[in-house]
């Protein structure tokens, strides 16, 4: 199990970022939470399998394929996975 820490900046905010990261991330099966943050950026904790995390990035780069977002990782480190965690929450 392994769990990352992501920092996204860019266009970010206002167009559904967070409800479409959950969405993938339930769909792969990863657990975890995204919340915007005060500087126009948005954090996110992804936890699930190697291959979890990687269908997620692939999952997520491919809703916006019609619609391209300007947006980076600005972060993105390993962190301690959390126990029993479970679904994706979009905290606020």
């Amino acid at each position: 199990m392994r769990r990352i820490r992501l920092s996204f900046t860019g266009e970010v905010q206002g167009v559904g970022f967070r409800w479409t990261a959950r969405i993938v991330a339930e769909r792969v099966g990863c657990s975890g939470w995204v919340r915007n943050e005060c500087d126009g950026s948005v954090s996110m904790e992804l936890q699930g399998t190697n291959e979890q995390i990687s269908a997620w990035f692939g999952g997520f780069a491919g809703v916006y394929a019609h619609r391209p977002l300007d947006y980076r990782i600005a972060r993105k480190e390993d962190v301690e996975p959390v126990r029993g965690e479970r679904g994706f929450a979009v905290r606020f």
